[in-house]
């Protein structure tokens, strides 16, 4: 779930622990769940080969790469603001000889693409991170193409008022920069970007049950694992933070979502 906040100076929060922790977890190169079966299912229907492609908040590759080799974009390129995930995508896309990938690390702020450089914007649980919704998407639409496409997986959360105390222990928990939002924020923020057609579709019922079997992994056939990549206390602490992320995936406050919207071929005044 790596970062592509635009809000503040951003403090590096996927370092090589988190990305040692979370690839035991989710595959190499996976910094959130689902591997390439959901990134397939984000992507249904969309047509990829020949257009340009931009990954937002590629964080370690693996989506990047996963969608290089199996749809043949003209051009794929990943972006994020954190330099430790970049250097690992790098560093996987030579190891399994991808060529035609590019990664691109920069700053926090307005994304350093020319306007219409993208046929597709995807973001695979990432503008989690970004706290002003409208100030990202206003930014996806200016480097897509007219009729360009976003589509995306994020973390929502099923309202906009105060979290529940077992969402607040959570986050707390997380101890990462979300900015948290609903559907509703999501698609009005879309909309006053630009985007038409726009769809939110939760991913609740889904999610819910995979991060049970995580949990039950990370306490059982992938234990010895992490705790050799990454130390037992990181462990412990990450086997508190899933047991606070089921109880709000149970209530359904938290929301993961699949995210559509369409850029027009022209934007009427």
């Amino acid at each position: 779930m790596s970062s592509v906040d635009q809000d503040a100076e951003h403090a590096v929060e996927y370092d090589d622990t988190a990305i040692r922790f979370l690839e035991v977890l989710w595959g190499e190169g996976y910094l959130s769940p689902g591997g390439p079966d959901e990134v397939d299912r984000v992507l249904d229907g969309v047509e990829i080969a020949g257009r340009r492609v931009l990954d937002l908040g590629c964080g370690a590759g693996g989506v990047t790469l996963h969608i290089a080799r199996t749809y043949h974009p003209l051009g794929i390129t990943g972006f994020d603001v954190e330099a430790p995930v970049v250097a690992h995508a790098r560093a996987e896309a030579a190891r399994n000889g991808v060529a035609d990938v590019t990664f691109v690390q920069a700053p926090a702020g307005p994304l350093p693409f020319v306007d219409g450089s993208f046929d597709v914007v995807f973001s695979k649980d990432a503008l989690v991170h970004v706290a002003d919704k409208l100030a990202v998407f206003r930014e996806i639409y200016r480097v897509l193409s007219p009729s360009g496409i976003f589509v995306a997986s994020d973390w929502l959360i099923s309202h906009d008022g105060e979290p529940s105390d077992a969402m607040k222990a959570y986050l707390a928990a997380e101890g990462l920069s979300f900015g948290m939002a609903s559907a509703a924020t999501y698609l009005t923020a879309m909309a006053e970007a630009g985007f038409v057609e726009t769809r939110a579709q939760s991913r609740n019922e889904w999610y819910r049950d995979v991060a049970r079997q995580e949990l039950s992994r990370l306490q059982g056939i992938l234990h010895s694992a992490a705790v050799a990549a990454v130390g037992e206390a990181y462990v412990a602490k990450n086997i508190r933070t899933w047991a606070a992320m089921q109880k709000v995936l149970d209530s359904g406050e938290h929301c993961p979502t699949h995210l559509r919207g369409i850029k027009p071929m022209r934007r009427d005044a």
